[in-house]
Protein backbone atom coordinates (compact mmCIF):
# COMPACT_ATOMS: atom_id res chain seq x y z
CA UNK A 1 0.00 0.00 0.00
CA UNK A 2 1.54 3.31 -1.11
CA UNK A 3 2.07 6.08 1.43
CA UNK A 4 -0.14 9.16 1.23
CA UNK A 5 1.61 12.10 -0.48
CA UNK A 6 3.01 14.61 1.99
CA UNK A 7 1.53 17.51 -0.01
CA UNK A 8 -1.76 17.38 -1.90
CA UNK A 9 -2.26 19.55 -5.00
CA UNK A 10 -5.71 20.69 -6.14
CA UNK A 11 -6.68 23.16 -8.85
CA UNK A 12 -9.70 25.39 -8.22
CA UNK A 13 -10.21 27.88 -11.03
CA UNK A 14 -7.19 30.19 -11.21
CA UNK A 15 -5.90 28.94 -7.84
CA UNK A 16 -3.79 25.96 -6.85
CA UNK A 17 -4.27 24.66 -3.30
CA UNK A 18 -1.27 22.97 -1.67
CA UNK A 19 -2.29 21.02 1.43
CA UNK A 20 0.24 19.83 3.99
CA UNK A 21 -0.88 16.23 4.38
CA UNK A 22 0.47 14.73 7.56
CA UNK A 23 -2.51 15.19 9.85
CA UNK A 24 -1.48 12.47 12.31
CA UNK A 25 1.60 14.59 13.11
CA UNK A 26 -0.26 17.93 12.89
CA UNK A 27 1.47 18.45 9.54
CA UNK A 28 4.89 18.73 11.16
CA UNK A 29 7.64 19.18 8.59
CA UNK A 30 10.09 16.36 8.09
CA UNK A 31 12.57 15.86 5.24
CA UNK A 32 9.93 14.16 3.08
CA UNK A 33 7.59 17.12 3.57
CA UNK A 34 10.34 19.54 2.57
CA UNK A 35 10.96 17.66 -0.66
CA UNK A 36 7.25 17.23 -1.42
CA UNK A 37 6.48 20.90 -0.82
CA UNK A 38 9.33 22.06 -3.05
CA UNK A 39 8.17 19.72 -5.82
CA UNK A 40 4.52 20.78 -5.51
CA UNK A 41 5.42 24.46 -5.55
CA UNK A 42 7.54 23.97 -8.66
CA UNK A 43 4.72 22.02 -10.33
CA UNK A 44 2.05 24.67 -9.87
CA UNK A 45 4.47 27.50 -10.64
CA UNK A 46 5.10 25.93 -14.05
CA UNK A 47 1.38 26.15 -14.87
CA UNK A 48 0.55 29.49 -16.50
CA UNK A 49 -3.13 29.02 -15.66
CA UNK A 50 -2.33 29.27 -11.93
CA UNK A 51 -2.56 32.85 -10.70
CA UNK A 52 -2.79 32.21 -6.96
CA UNK A 53 -1.23 29.60 -4.69
CA UNK A 54 -3.05 28.76 -1.45
CA UNK A 55 -1.39 26.85 1.41
CA UNK A 56 -3.44 25.00 4.00
CA UNK A 57 -3.25 21.95 6.24
CA UNK A 58 -5.06 18.63 6.42
CA UNK A 59 -6.89 17.84 9.64
CA UNK A 60 -6.95 20.20 12.61
CA UNK A 61 -3.60 21.97 12.15
CA UNK A 62 -2.06 24.17 9.49
CA UNK A 63 1.51 23.15 10.31
CA UNK A 64 3.05 22.37 13.69
CA UNK A 65 6.54 23.32 12.55
CA UNK A 66 9.52 21.00 12.69
CA UNK A 67 9.09 17.34 13.60
CA UNK A 68 10.15 17.09 17.26
CA UNK A 69 10.47 13.29 17.11
CA UNK A 70 12.88 13.66 14.21
CA UNK A 71 14.79 16.26 16.24
CA UNK A 72 15.20 13.73 19.04
CA UNK A 73 16.55 11.14 16.63
CA UNK A 74 19.05 13.58 15.15
CA UNK A 75 20.35 14.56 18.58
CA UNK A 76 21.41 10.96 19.18
CA UNK A 77 24.16 11.44 16.59
CA UNK A 78 27.55 12.96 17.36
CA UNK A 79 27.73 16.73 17.69
CA UNK A 80 29.60 17.17 14.40
CA UNK A 81 26.98 15.21 12.49
CA UNK A 82 24.16 17.12 14.21
CA UNK A 83 25.75 20.40 13.11
CA UNK A 84 26.40 19.33 9.50
CA UNK A 85 23.00 17.69 9.02
CA UNK A 86 21.36 20.75 10.55
CA UNK A 87 23.22 23.02 8.15
CA UNK A 88 22.08 20.99 5.14
CA UNK A 89 18.50 20.91 6.42
CA UNK A 90 18.47 24.67 6.96
CA UNK A 91 19.67 25.19 3.41
CA UNK A 92 16.77 23.11 2.10
CA UNK A 93 14.36 25.06 4.31
CA UNK A 94 15.79 28.37 3.10
CA UNK A 95 15.43 27.22 -0.50
CA UNK A 96 11.72 26.43 -0.29
CA UNK A 97 10.92 29.52 1.79
CA UNK A 98 12.71 31.61 -0.85
CA UNK A 99 10.79 29.88 -3.64
CA UNK A 100 7.54 30.76 -1.89
CA UNK A 101 8.55 34.35 -1.12
CA UNK A 102 9.86 34.99 -4.63
CA UNK A 103 6.90 33.43 -6.42
CA UNK A 104 5.41 35.71 -9.08
CA UNK A 105 1.92 34.45 -8.18
CA UNK A 106 -0.28 35.69 -5.35
CA UNK A 107 0.38 33.44 -2.34
CA UNK A 108 -2.11 33.05 0.50
CA UNK A 109 -1.89 30.99 3.69
CA UNK A 110 -5.33 29.65 4.63
CA UNK A 111 -4.62 28.84 8.27
CA UNK A 112 -7.07 26.21 9.49
CA UNK A 113 -5.57 25.53 12.92
CA UNK A 114 -2.20 25.81 14.64
CA UNK A 115 0.56 27.57 12.69
CA UNK A 116 3.54 27.02 14.96
CA UNK A 117 7.29 27.51 14.57
CA UNK A 118 8.27 26.87 10.97
CA UNK A 119 4.55 26.59 10.19
CA UNK A 120 4.13 30.23 11.22
CA UNK A 121 7.17 31.23 9.17
CA UNK A 122 5.68 29.59 6.08
CA UNK A 123 2.42 31.47 6.58
CA UNK A 124 4.34 34.73 7.00
CA UNK A 125 6.24 34.06 3.76
CA UNK A 126 2.95 34.34 1.85
CA UNK A 127 1.55 37.60 0.53
CA UNK A 128 -1.59 37.26 2.64
CA UNK A 129 -2.89 35.22 5.57
CA UNK A 130 -6.54 34.24 5.99
CA UNK A 131 -7.39 32.60 9.32
CA UNK A 132 -10.18 30.30 10.42
CA UNK A 133 -11.78 31.20 13.78
CA UNK A 134 -9.90 28.29 15.39
CA UNK A 135 -6.50 29.30 14.00
CA UNK A 136 -3.65 29.84 16.45
CA UNK A 137 -0.18 31.24 15.90
CA UNK A 138 3.06 30.85 17.84
CA UNK A 139 6.70 31.50 17.11
CA UNK A 140 7.49 28.64 19.44
CA UNK A 141 11.18 28.10 18.65
CA UNK A 142 12.38 29.56 21.95
CA UNK A 143 10.41 26.87 23.81
CA UNK A 144 12.59 24.27 22.06
CA UNK A 145 15.82 26.16 22.71
CA UNK A 146 15.91 27.29 19.08
CA UNK A 147 15.46 30.44 17.01
CA UNK A 148 13.14 31.16 14.05
CA UNK A 149 14.87 29.64 11.03
CA UNK A 150 12.29 29.99 8.27
CA UNK A 151 12.49 33.74 7.81
CA UNK A 152 10.27 34.60 10.76
CA UNK A 153 12.65 37.24 12.11
CA UNK A 154 12.53 38.90 8.67
CA UNK A 155 8.81 38.60 7.95
CA UNK A 156 7.29 39.20 11.38
CA UNK A 157 8.65 42.74 12.01
CA UNK A 158 7.36 43.74 8.59
CA UNK A 159 3.87 42.64 9.58
CA UNK A 160 3.54 43.73 13.19
CA UNK A 161 6.55 45.93 13.98
CA UNK A 162 9.77 45.27 15.85
CA UNK A 163 8.54 45.62 19.44
CA UNK A 164 5.60 43.24 19.04
CA UNK A 165 7.89 40.83 17.21
CA UNK A 166 10.28 40.79 20.16
CA UNK A 167 7.43 40.01 22.54
CA UNK A 168 6.18 37.09 20.45
CA UNK A 169 9.51 35.48 19.59
CA UNK A 170 11.07 35.92 23.06
CA UNK A 171 8.00 34.48 24.82
CA UNK A 172 6.86 31.91 22.26
CA UNK A 173 3.30 32.58 23.38
CA UNK A 174 0.23 31.53 21.40
CA UNK A 175 -1.93 34.14 19.66
CA UNK A 176 -5.57 33.34 18.86
CA UNK A 177 -7.15 34.34 15.56
CA UNK A 178 -8.92 37.51 16.74
CA UNK A 179 -5.81 38.87 18.44
CA UNK A 180 -3.80 37.99 15.34
CA UNK A 181 -6.16 40.14 13.27
CA UNK A 182 -5.83 43.05 15.71
CA UNK A 183 -2.04 42.80 15.61
CA UNK A 184 -1.98 42.72 11.81
CA UNK A 185 -0.54 39.22 11.89
CA UNK A 186 -3.38 38.05 9.64
CA UNK A 187 -5.27 39.94 6.94
CA UNK A 188 -8.71 38.39 7.21
CA UNK A 189 -10.84 36.10 9.38
CA UNK A 190 -12.92 33.56 7.46
CA UNK A 191 -16.38 32.50 8.64
CA UNK A 192 -16.81 29.25 10.56
CA UNK A 193 -16.45 26.29 8.20
CA UNK A 194 -15.77 28.45 5.15
CA UNK A 195 -12.01 28.93 5.14
CA UNK A 196 -11.12 27.65 1.67
CA UNK A 197 -14.13 29.14 -0.11
CA UNK A 198 -13.54 32.48 1.61
CA UNK A 199 -9.83 32.39 0.74
CA UNK A 200 -10.54 31.63 -2.91
CA UNK A 201 -13.09 34.45 -3.07
CA UNK A 202 -10.55 36.78 -1.45
CA UNK A 203 -7.96 35.74 -4.05
CA UNK A 204 -10.22 36.71 -6.93
CA UNK A 205 -9.71 40.43 -6.33
CA UNK A 206 -6.04 39.86 -7.18
CA UNK A 207 -6.25 37.14 -9.84
CA UNK A 208 -8.76 39.21 -11.84
CA UNK A 209 -6.00 41.76 -12.48
CA UNK A 210 -3.05 41.68 -14.87
CA UNK A 211 -0.72 38.83 -14.02
CA UNK A 212 2.35 40.61 -15.47
CA UNK A 213 1.56 43.74 -13.44
CA UNK A 214 1.18 41.71 -10.24
CA UNK A 215 4.45 39.88 -10.92
CA UNK A 216 6.32 43.11 -11.62
CA UNK A 217 4.97 44.78 -8.47
CA UNK A 218 5.86 41.74 -6.35
CA UNK A 219 9.43 41.89 -7.61
CA UNK A 220 9.75 45.45 -6.29
CA UNK A 221 7.53 45.98 -3.26
CA UNK A 222 9.34 43.45 -1.05
CA UNK A 223 12.54 45.49 -1.42
CA UNK A 224 11.09 48.77 -0.18
CA UNK A 225 12.33 48.48 3.42
CA UNK A 226 15.95 47.95 2.36
CA UNK A 227 16.18 50.28 -0.65
CA UNK A 228 16.21 54.09 -1.00
CA UNK A 229 13.46 55.89 -2.87
CA UNK A 230 15.56 56.48 -5.98
CA UNK A 231 16.26 52.76 -6.31
CA UNK A 232 12.59 51.83 -5.96
CA UNK A 233 11.64 54.57 -8.42
CA UNK A 234 14.19 53.25 -10.92
CA UNK A 235 12.91 49.70 -10.57
CA UNK A 236 9.36 50.98 -10.94
CA UNK A 237 10.29 52.81 -14.12
CA UNK A 238 11.87 49.70 -15.62
CA UNK A 239 8.86 47.59 -14.67
CA UNK A 240 6.45 50.16 -16.09
CA UNK A 241 8.28 50.08 -19.42
CA UNK A 242 7.64 46.33 -19.52
CA UNK A 243 4.01 46.72 -18.42
CA UNK A 244 3.36 49.16 -21.28
CA UNK A 245 4.10 46.35 -23.76
CA UNK A 246 1.72 43.74 -22.33
CA UNK A 247 -1.52 42.57 -23.89
CA UNK A 248 -3.22 43.14 -20.54
CA UNK A 249 -2.39 46.86 -20.67
CA UNK A 250 -3.58 47.16 -24.26
CA UNK A 251 -6.86 45.39 -23.47
CA UNK A 252 -7.47 47.55 -20.39
CA UNK A 253 -6.94 50.78 -22.34
CA UNK A 254 -9.23 49.62 -25.15
CA UNK A 255 -11.91 48.57 -22.67
CA UNK A 256 -11.73 51.94 -20.88
CA UNK A 257 -12.01 53.97 -24.08
CA UNK A 258 -14.80 51.85 -25.57
CA UNK A 259 -17.08 51.58 -22.55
Amino acid sequence: MSEEPRVLVERRGAAAILTFNRPDARNAIDDAMREAFSAALAEVSADDAVRAIVLTGAGSAFCAGGDVKAMQGRLAAGSGKVAFDGWRRQRRTADFVAALTESDRITIAAVNGAAVGLGLDLALACDFIVAAPEAKFASSFVRRGLIPDGGGMYFLPRRIGLQRTKELIYSGRTVAAEEALRLGLVDRLAPEGGLIDDTLAYAEQFTANSRPAIALMKSIVSRTFESPLDRIAALGGEAQAIAYTTEEHRAAVDAFLNR
